[in-house]
């Protein structure tokens, strides 16, 4: 027996109430400055304390982009969405959310950081100059995926942009960076 359409809107919409409950609510209110920038300090806090050799990274970085407490919800349809900061010098030179959907075989919902520490400089002026800007398609980031007390490999330090994942909670599978596009915005 096929499914009809009928069958489909009743698997869709489901998956579109759960994306809404996680990602309408901060859309909507928005994050100030002030908010973004003690959310940014907590993640580099915790980075630099729970995984060995990342302040290896911070230094040598020309710039952060950290996106904390980034909130991925899906049931068939899902998404991710989260606000943060470029850092530069140890100062927020800019503001930059982070919005991705997707569709296929995925359930659950999961909070996490994200950290991308720009090697290059050259890399980093383009990033700058975009307004958006998206993995995968206007520039490649190595993945350094960080468990739980995990080190990470100071060999990466040569790559143009190194990208780290850590501060995982929730149930869902996995964490890529891969289609992830980033937008300057200008919060209060």
């Amino acid at each position: 027996m096929k499914k009809g359409f009928g069958t489909k809107i009743w698997v869709a919409l489901p998956a579109l109430l759960l994306l809404s409950m996680v990602l309408l609510p901060r859309t909507v209110q928005g994050a100030t400055k002030m908010e973004i920038n003690a959310s940014v300090d907590v993640a580099l806090q915790r980075f630099a304390r729970g995984v060995k050799g990342g302040e290896v990274f911070l230094k040598a970085a020309k710039g952060v982009l950290v996106i904390p407490r980034i909130k991925q919800a899906g049931f068939v349809v899902g998404g991710k969405y989260g606000n943060g900061a470029l850092r530069v010098g140890g100062k927020s030179v800019g503001y930059y959310n982070l919005a991705a959907g997707s569709v296929g075989l995925q359930i659950g919902a999961q909070e996490f950081n994200v950290l991308l520490c720009f090697m290059d400089q050259k890399v980093l002026r383009k990033f700058r100059a975009s307004t958006g800007w998206q993995v995968g398609i206007d520039g490649q980031v190595t993945l350094v995926n960080v468990g739980a007390g995990g080190s990470v490999d100071t060999t990466k330090l040569k790559e143009p942009i190194v990208g780290f994942v850590f501060g995982q909670e929730g149930l869902m599978a996995g964490v890529t960076l891969e289609g992830l596009k980033f937008t300057k915005t200008n919060p209060k």
